[in-house]
């Protein structure tokens, strides 16, 4: 199928066009490769998965994509222009938001105002008109404020809304952090394992709302994810990697039938 055309999935799902392509990708760092000659697109609406043994090269991929690495050889395309060299927030205001492996939250701050911050490339007024609260300045906050409490509602945390984020699990710190990213309304979101250290009842609602925030919101993801049975029930296209190396590419199935990715995640040879 033409990368151009779109489909319907067989859950009703619309998938575009490739909406970002990867070309090529090298990243090094001085004499080692993180990511050796990859190329891989990803599509409107779907949800695309990156995976691969510790050491991959799978963060260092989504370091790309998010801007705060530049590859040596290679070239990202992002809806058909290809994209120069950007700062992260640049590439952010270009509607990419991410999560990070390790929580990046402000510890010190209320789960309200946590998520508040995902709309900060929404706010134009000017200092002063923030400073006495008048005019653009209290319009652009109510209209926020209405967006984050949706998304508060979403994720089902209404209950801990003006709970310090220090004080909270593990658990509620991710699905935190999803909303913060997600109030970022992106058409782009980028997971960098969202669900590690998660039990299998977090995993579980986590994984629910992936597929809610992808079917509602129409939200292109891609994610890393080392829970194989999360992401063969999660993804409608796997890109594997192994040694900065690309060795798959293609369905659930296709990707779980692939000898050489057998290979890679039992650490076997294969004649």
């Amino acid at each position: 199928m033409s990368t151009q055309e779109s489909y319907v999935t067989d859950d009703g799902r619309t998938i575009g066009p490739t909406v970002m392509e990867m070309k090529n990708i090298t990243l090094r760092f001085g004499g080692v490769k993180a990511i050796t000659d990859i190329s891989f697109d990803i599509r409107e609406g779907e949800i695309r998965a990156i995976i691969g043994p510790n050491g991959a090269g799978k963060s260092s991929m989504l370091n790309v994509i998010s801007g705060f690495y530049v590859p040596q050889e290679g070239e990202v395309w992002y809806k058909g222009k290809k994209r120069p060299p950007m700062r992260p927030y640049q590439v952010a205001e270009q509607g990419i938001a991410r999560t990070f492996q390790n929580i990046a939250l402000f510890e010190g701050m209320t789960v309200l105002d946590n998520v508040m911050t995902g709309r900060l490339r929404k706010m134009n007024a000017s200092l002063i008109s923030q400073a006495i609260w008048r005019g653009k300045a209290e319009k652009e906050e109510i209209e926020n404020r209405e967006a984050v409490e949706k998304i508060i509602d979403f994720l089902e945390i209404q209950a801990i809304r003006k709970t310090p984020v220090g004080r909270l699990p593990y658990g509620l710190k991710k699905r935190v952090e999803l909303a913060r990213a997600l109030a970022a309304e992106p058409s782009i979101l980028l997971l960098d394992e969202p669900m590690a250290g998660m039990n299998v009842e977090e995993k579980e609602d986590m994984s629910r709302f992936i597929l809610d925030m992808n079917d509602e919101f129409g939200t292109t993801i891609a994610l890393i994810e080392h829970d194989m049975g999360v992401v063969m029930d999660l993804s409608d296209r796997v890109v594997v990697m192994d040694y900065g190396k690309k060795i798959g590419d293609g369905t659930p199935d296709e990707v779980r039938n692939n000898q050489a990715v057998i290979d890679a995640y039992l650490g076997v040879a294969h004649d």
